[in-house]
């Protein structure tokens, strides 16, 4: 976009408790390769340079200095750090996902049910029946390893595995001696 002849942007008004040399001295001791470069462009700033020349310092645009700079107002140099982003709300609530829980570990009813065992598949039919959530088939077994169960599954056994050669294929070995 070009600007107008003699069309200038509003400076940057910055705290008043950091000055460039300050700044700079907070981006040198910083971890953080992002916050670095926001600081050394707002330090630029305090040094009088605009918007259009402090922005490149930090790899930015001048509208993004912009929000970094409220966000350095409001903040200080913490203000500068990225935050974790909070991610989508639960779909369950704490009682739902408790009544969840009390279904898993009471086990289902076939006769009300219709199961005789819990599937994922099945648990999110219970929870749109019951509180008409949807959610996707793999997401239950997300929430209960999330609260500490574990997936179990019988171990397989062939179909013509015979009983009587597995007692006789198995042997009475001395027990072992201690190594040195």
């Amino acid at each position: 976009m070009v600007e107008p002849e003699g069309f200038a942007m509003p400076a940057i008004a910055l705290r008043q408790d950091y000055d460039a040399a300050q700044l700079r001295a907070l981006a040198r001791a910083s971890k953080d390769a992002r916050q670095v470069r926001r600081l050394l462009a707002l330090a630029a700033v305090c040094e009088g340079a605009s918007r259009g020349e402090a922005a490149p310092v930090g790899g930015m645009d001048r509208q993004i200095l912009r929000d970094w700079a409220l966000r350095f107002n409001a903040g200080g140099p913490a203000g500068l750090i990225d935050r974790k982003a909070p991610g989508a709300k639960p779909k369950l609530t704490p009682e739902q996902l408790a009544s969840v829980v009390r279904l898993v570990e009471d086990g289902p009813i076939p006769a009300i049910h219709g199961v005789v065992r819990w599937r994922l598949v099945d648990l999110v039919g219970w929870i749109y029946e019951e509180y008409g959530v949807s959610l996707d088939p793999s997401r239950p077994g997300w929430i209960l390893k999330g609260i500490g169960y574990a997936r179990l599954s019988a171990r397989p056994k062939h179909h013509t595995q015979n009983p009587y050669a597995l007692e006789a294929f198995r042997r009475d070995f001395p027990p072992a001696t201690p190594r040195n």
